[in-house]
């Protein structure tokens, strides 16, 4: 299986370089501001969005100083909208630590939020970098609306294909989009060249966010159903697919299942051996190659480097991840 730390070879030095200056672009004078930012950096992910924005600088031609800020702006307010979805969610864990608003409260964690956010626009606008804000203040705005079309659409638990890939654009898709394109303008390539970077991000985007949907109908480590979506009651891909193929009388029972007894395990249970014996991992499997495929289609039009290469190993980690 691909591992990430595997890509990473042609623009180490540049990640060790970002992990710097994106410290230093959250400090502040205020000490707790400062306690949590660096409580914050402690949760560091893959780092794949870094990746996407110097990935694609290189692919379109030098890694440079704009570079450089392109990625901390897209982590500054992608923190941010993960700080500020946690208090939304009432989550209590963030990749297996304590969220800020279980240890600070809600009221510090919507000011922490609100402090990257500014941090990210200041960024970019005393640095004349109003191009790299454009591009990511779309994608926030696009995320915003993911989420809130994914609330009102959830409440009749009846979303079509059409809206569930709607609102995984807006939602996942978009911040992906946005790195690629971030890399490419910081690289000073051509319009068209950021467009189909833009796309190339979005496409890999959608694939990411089916393989998401796909874990969920997978085994937990003890062995049992996963079925967080489940529980929560989101309408993913496969779920959807099984619903539209079966008899209307099936479809009201599985319904009613996710929207009245989604805490009962067994239920949850019996959602996920529906879903399995109807072909919707299956069709969701083939939907997200589907995805994989058009996004490898556009780095064709690329020069062949090691930058199109790494992209292109990338892209199969995002559908070939365990977790």
């Amino acid at each position: 299986m691909l591992k990430l730390k595997d890509i990473q070879t042609p623009i180490a030095t540049e990640l060790k370089q970002f992990e710097e200056r994106f410290k230093e672009s959250m400090r502040s004078s205020v000490p707790l501001l400062n306690r949590i930012t660096q409580y914050i950096l402690k949760q560091k992910g893959k780092q794949m969005r870094p990746m996407f924005v110097f990935l694609s600088a290189g692919l379109c031609g030098n890694i440079n100083d704009s570079t450089y800020r392109g990625a901390s702006l897209v982590e500054l307010l992608h923190t941010a909208s993960l700080v500020h979805d946690d208090v939304v969610d009432n989550a209590n864990e963030r990749r297996g630590f304590f969220s800020i608003n279980a240890l600070w409260k809600n009221k510090v964690a919507v000011l922490i939020g609100d402090f990257l956010l500014a941090k990210g626009l200041l960024l970019s606008v005393r640095d004349k970098e109003l191009q790299l804000l454009e591009i990511v203040s779309e994608a926030v705005e696009q995320m915003s609306e993911g989420e809130l079309l994914q609330i009102e659409k959830a409440r009749k638990l009846d979303i079509k294909e059409d809206i569930y890939f709607e609102i995984i654009r807006k939602k996942t898709a978009s911040l992906i989009a946005s790195c690629c394109a971030c890399g490419a303008s910081s690289a000073d390539a051509e319009n068209e060249q950021v467009a189909l970077l833009k796309e190339f991000g979005e496409k890999v985007g959608i694939a990411f966010q089916i393989k998401d949907d796909l874990f969920d109908f997978g085994m937990d480590d003890v062995g049992k159903p996963v079925g967080n979506d489940i529980k929560e009651k989101k309408m993913t891909l496969p779920l959807i697919y099984a619903l539209r193929n079966t008899n209307s009388s099936e479809k009201r029972r599985i319904i009613n299942l996710v929207k009245n007894h989604s805490e009962n395990k067994e239920k949850v249970a019996e959602v996920i051996d529906f879903v399995r014996s109807s072909g919707g991992l299956d069709y969701a499997t083939e939907k997200m190659l589907q995805y994989q495929q058009e996004a490898f289609d556009i780095l064709k039009s690329f020069p062949e480097n090691i930058y199109r290469e790494s992209l292109e190993q990338l892209v199969r980690f995002t559908t070939e991840r365990k977790k």
